[in-house]
């Protein structure tokens, strides 16, 4: 078990093969950090589906509006939703997207991310400065690298439980 040395800003995502350990960084980005937070908190991430999975990229989940439903249909728009606050200004850094970092998933606009994130599969330097950067897997990417690829995959991996390490 990886070492927490701050359980406020620890997240415990729980998948089918494992614990994915993330250092949330609320000194670079302290809204998107504090949504996470408030999201996981309030059983919103618990049975949601990754959505967006493309091999040699990155894993994409956290549409809480869709993104649990089991029908048919609402898989289909799961990525098209986020929660009930509102979108949060973009928190660009300098930090890069390297392997196992965490970003907010977001439209066109910058400013739009609300609960989608994404896990980076590989450096993908290329999203710098373009998207905000708010956590990094420290351990349990294993268990990411597992998630079932498509875009949907046909059957969805799910989160099973986001707790905040501090509340586990």
């Amino acid at each position: 078990m990886a070492e927490i040395k701050d359980p406020e800003n620890t997240i415990l995502i729980e998948l089918k093969g494992g614990t994915v350990t993330i250092e949330l960084l609320p000194d670079v980005a302290p809204k998107h950090a504090e949504r996470m937070k408030e999201l996981a908190r309030a059983g919103e991430y618990d049975n949601v589906c990754f959505h967006r999975v493309i091999e040699g990229f990155m894993a994409q989940t956290g549409d809480v509006e869709h993104g649990d439903m089991e029908d048919g249909f609402n898989l289909r728009r799961a990525g098209t939703g986020g929660s009930q606050l509102p979108d949060l200004p973009a928190e660009f850094s300098r930090l890069p997207h390297d392997r196992g970092t965490l970003g907010a998933a977001r439209s066109m606009n910058p400013n739009s991310a609300n609960s989608q994130f994404f896990i980076n599969f590989k450096d993908n330097h290329f999203l710098n400065g373009q998207y905000t950067v708010y956590g990094r897997v420290v351990e349990g990417m294993e268990h990411v690298d597992a998630i079932t690829r498509g875009e949907p995959p046909a059957e969805p991996d799910r989160m099973i439980s986001v707790k905040v390490a501090a509340d586990a």
